[in-house]
């Protein structure tokens, strides 16, 4: 049977099924990375080493692993062999390589090209049917050079601290926080963490990630410091921190109504998905004889594959196909 992929509660791989990235339990899944969007409590998980420790960290159960290192081709099946490749979208973030008497299937789950901070390096093996993410699917989504946008965030700490006011760095607990708290290095900004985000970055420390000096939460001693943060920090919380102004970290500040949104002083496009220039160029590396597209603007980005001559559909979604007149 050729690759197939099923739409039901998640990405289902019928020839050999497992299930990619479900929402929900099931039988046998893979956990490309631990964010809570892409966990659940399979009776068999699937992921890297780096994965199961920090899936340990935030949603403690028993759980029967396959917890495999990068890089090393594992026999799932009888039928097929998988490896584990980096994603570079958080540390331990992985791409699901399938191999089998049909050819490669490699499944990116959330991934970015771009180098990062706390993340290892995006790998792109060649296959035969391409999975992608399109979470940033469109032209408009175009990421400054990170190096501008650190340069950004520092000269808004370091305007806000002359302010005598604190500077909140709002960014996801696992994977932005750390991306925030490594690109501070070198800028001598005294930081603090939330207390959740502190608890995750002594996890990442523990599977080699190095950062500056950072110090946990106390109210009292904020004035002067910048504080790192997630977005969903509760009100009450905030308001232990006057005066203040807040930034939030994120790839959809590309977007100039993103500060607004957010109720936010300032808003950087700092991201860790791919944006539309790395999907195009994702694509080109995987080389890929079909792709089928998931998240964001999945019909949208398939759409411009086929202009662009590759056979791409989204995945769960109305398929307008074009017809070329003359």
């Amino acid at each position: 049977m050729p690759w197939d992929v099923q739409l039901r509660q998640g990405l289902y791989l019928p020839q050999i099924n497992w299930w990619l990235d479900a929402p929900r339990p099931s039988s046998c899944g893979f956990i490309s990375h631990a964010h809570f969007d892409h966990m659940a409590k399979h009776r068999l998980t699937l992921c890297t080493d780096a994965t199961a420790r920090l899936l340990h960290a935030r949603q403690p159960a028993r759980r029967e692993l396959i917890a495999l290192p990068f890089d090393r081709p594992h026999q799932l099946t009888p039928g097929c062999r998988v490896t584990l490749v980096p994603a570079g979208h958080i540390l331990g973030s992985a791409q699901f390589l399938a191999e089998s008497e049909h050819g490669r299937l490699l499944y990116s789950g959330d991934f970015k090209l771009r180098p990062g901070r706390a993340a290892e390096v995006c790998a792109t093996p060649r296959a035969d049917v391409l999975i992608m993410e399109t979470t940033f699917g469109l032209p408009k989504y175009r990421m400054p050079p990170a190096e501008e946008v650190i340069a950004a965030i520092i000269a808004f700490c370091r305007e806000t601290l002359a302010a005598k006011a604190v500077p909140i760095l709002f960014g996801y607990s696992l994977g932005k926080a750390q991306e925030i708290l490594a690109s501070l290095a070198g800028a001598e900004l005294p930081v603090m963490l939330h207390p959740e985000i502190l608890r995750l970055t002594r996890v990442c420390e523990q599977l080699g990630l190095t950062f500056p000096a950072y110090r946990d939460f106390d109210a009292l001693a904020a004035p002067g410091h910048v504080v790192v943060a997630p977005p969903q920090v509760n009100q009450a919380w905030l308001a232990r921190i006057a005066p203040r102004r807040s930034a939030m970290i994120t790839g959809w500040a590309v977007d100039s109504s993103t500060k607004y949104r957010t109720s936010c002083d300032a808003a950087f496009p700092l991201s860790d998905h791919a944006d539309y220039p790395e999907l195009l160029e994702f694509v080109e590396r995987v080389q890929p004889r079909r792709v089928l597209t998931v998240h964001g603007f999945a019909a949208e980005f398939a759409q411009t594959l086929r202009a662009r001559g590759v056979e791409a559909w989204a995945i769960g979604k109305e398929n307008q196909l074009e017809f070329g007149l003359g």
